[in-house]
């Protein structure tokens, strides 16, 4: 899963690049700090692994990881090159969802690009600059399905779609607005549309803010406007994070208990980012290794098996599963079995969150 982390400069972009990814990007008080993007992978956290490795005595865990890719802050004219900003939107369009950070905190050490704290101005002037760079891209698109279309009249049907995208831009709407057809969201996705992609909002607010007032005034806006487009915000301070980065896991929980946090930043971004992209965990385990998999939800169990290895893909023969719940209460394998918890499924098996999997294959 790759995630880009974008937003104007001196939001606290690249402070939580660094807090959550220890990667160490280079962060200052002047805009395109970053020119290329930082790539930091992070493991996910999953308190099931740390359980079925205890339990199956395993000699090692292996979480799921995210790559985040620290984009370089994008200003207003990015479309059209202004702050190198062609460079920057071809490297958002590496990336599966889009993490927008929006400055919610006021600090006079900290200069804006635009002079002024905005968010709904700082987010329009980004969704703005994705919108023109998909214009760009549609009207060439476009110019070519209609010369294409006079010979082949099954184009039309795309043409209409592409003619349809153009007008919801024009209008000021990003195309994730648009409610497509399954079939036409196929096609959709081929464009490469940056304004298509989804996008999770965090709102980057001060300690002080966090401790006291975490929705103030400028948090409230960017809730009201994530809502007008379905799209979700998640509340952060990168300050905190940062602090938090630095310390070891039993001093994290500690940290978290004093400032009266119930999860860190990164947990609640990673699980904001799984709802965003429709995903879910699979897990294996046994005396080797227990590991974590990443899969879309509604997986059926055959592409679930291709993730381990293609061949296990190629000569599914059924899995056998039991339900994470299941096999910590019964203590393990047997006892699992013993109760007929331990399940036999075939191709058609749609996997469930949390559940533990022993694939059959014959190549």
């Amino acid at each position: 899963m790759k995630l880009g982390i974008v937003g104007l400069p001196n939001v606290g972009k690249s402070t939580l690049f660094n807090a959550i990814t220890a990667a160490g990007a280079e962060s200052a008080n002047y805009p395109f700090c970053t020119i290329e993007p930082n790539v930091g992978v992070v493991a996910v956290p999953d308190e099931r692994l740390k359980v079925l490795t205890k339990l199956l005595n395993s000699e090692k865990e292996v979480p799921t990881a995210i790559e985040f890719f620290d984009i370089a802050g994008l200003v207003k004219g990015a479309s059209n090159g202004e702050g190198l900003g062609n460079k920057f939107l071809s490297h958002i369009r590496e990336v599966e969802a889009i993490v927008h950070v929006v400055r919610c905190f006021e600090d006079e050490n900290i200069t804006h690009v635009e002079g002024r704290i905005s968010p709904i101005d700082d987010i329009e002037i980004i969704n703005i600059e994705l919108m023109l760079s998909d214009l760009d891209i549609l009207n060439r698109r476009i110019q070519k399905t209609e010369k294409l279309v006079k010979s082949d009249k099954t184009l039309q049907k795309e043409l209409d779609i592409l003619n349809t995208i153009k007008e919801t831009i024009e209008a000021g709407n990003s195309v994730r607005s648009i409610d497509f057809t399954e079939e036409e969201k196929r096609f959709v996705k081929e464009l490469g549309l940056l304004s298509y992609k989804p996008i999770l909002y965090v709102a980057n607010i001060s300690e002080e803010d966090l401790m006291s007032n975490p929705e103030n005034e400028y948090v409230k806006q960017v809730i009201d406007y994530a809502k007008a487009e379905n799209s979700e915000v998640i509340i952060i301070s990168a300050q905190i994070e940062a602090e938090m980065s630095e310390l070891t896991d039993e001093e994290k929980d500690s940290f978290l208990k004093d400032l009266g946090l119930h999860e860190s930043g990164l947990n609640k971004l990673i699980k904001a980012s799984y709802r965003l992209l429709g995903l879910m965990s699979f897990l294996t385990t046994g005396p080797k290794e227990t590991r974590a998999w990443t899969i879309k939800i509604g997986t059926k169990a055959p592409q679930a098996a291709g993730k381990i290895h293609s061949d296990m893909e190629k000569g599914f023969i059924r899995a056998e599963v039991v339900s994470y719940n299941d096999l910590v209460s019964c203590g393990g394998y047997p006892q699992a079995r013993e109760k007929g918890l331990v399940r036999l499924e075939g191709k058609e098996y749609v996997m469930q969150d949390g559940d533990v999997v022993l694939f059959r294959f014959n190549v």
